[in-house]
């Protein structure tokens, strides 16, 4: 069980920048992909970026330029640096983690954090 937190949401102005983090605890194993995703009000839950162990990173269309995906491999820790903030970037911020074994067989798990709600709004 890989247990997520995130923390950093808040009210933020339009053009505004706020920081997010994630702290995964409650396992040893190795986690491979941690990244945000985001859910308006009446919307679907969708990728806001992704960031591998090795580095390699996604971004959704909407966010790329302004948003930046940072992960400390060691502490199993995710951060997203947002930048120039949008009312339609309002939404509850989840933190996710997958995690893929090989032994004893090739398997995936997913899990998410509680949320972090960012409101941009004057």
């Amino acid at each position: 069980q890989v247990h997520l937190v995130e923390s950093g949401g808040g009210l933020v102005q339009p053009g505004g920048s706020l920081r997010l983090s994630c702290a995964a605890s409650g396992s040893r194993v190795s986690i491979n992909v941690m990244g945000w995703y985001r859910q308006a009000p009446g919307k679907q839950r969708e990728l806001v970026a992704t960031r591998s162990s090795g580095g390699s990173t996604k971004y959704a269309d909407s966010v790329k330029g302004r948003f930046t995906i940072s992960r400390d491999n060691a502490e199993n820790t995710a951060y997203l640096q947002m930048s120039s903030l949008k009312p339609e970037d309002t939404a509850v911020y989840y933190c996710n983690a997958v995690v893929v074994t090989s032994t004893p067989g090739f398997l995936q798990f997913q899990y998410w954090g509680q949320g972090t709600l960012v409101t941009v709004s004057e």
